[in-house]
């Protein structure tokens, strides 16, 4: 018998500070086990956006501990689907993988008032990915 694979989804921005890591929280939250999750950016900031952790605090989940990653071919090939989020051209094309583009507000530079409708509005897309993944949402 076959181990079942899982879906593999890389969330793609230029920092990794923001909406690619809201974005990853919310598909590990939601998927569990059913979905490998990624993210990376094209030029990673140091640090993932204080305001963003805050926001996404407000909703159970905690992401002090994650840190931005810089984007690499290897993560782009071992994903099934690639989700860029105002990443330009820097991020590689592979024949074969899925690509979507989410056009979102950057939350650099805001407030947690108008982070709060980017966040959420992330959360809207993952769980329909996971839809579209066929895998159910957790809670």
């Amino acid at each position: 018998m076959s181990t079942p694979t899982v879906p593999s989804v890389l969330f793609v921005c230029v920092h990794n500070a923001g909406r690619s890591q809201m974005a990853a929280a919310f598909l590990t939250r939601l998927g569990g086990d059913r979905v490998e999750v990624r993210s990376a950016g094209s030029a990673p900031a140091d640090t993932v956006n204080p305001t963003v952790v805050e926001a996404l605090a407000e909703v159970g989940i905690d992401i002090c501990a994650e840190t931005p990653k810089v984007l690499t071919t290897e993560a782009v090939q071992a994903s099934d689907v690639v989700i860029t989020m105002g990443c330009g051209d820097a991020c590689p094309y592979f024949p074969g993988k899925r690509y979507l583009d989410w056009k979102l507000d950057d939350p650099a530079g805001q407030g947690v008032g108008v982070v709060r409708p980017i966040r959420d509005e992330i959360e809207r897309r993952v769980r329909g990915l996971l839809a579209d993944l066929g895998v159910e949402a957790a809670g």
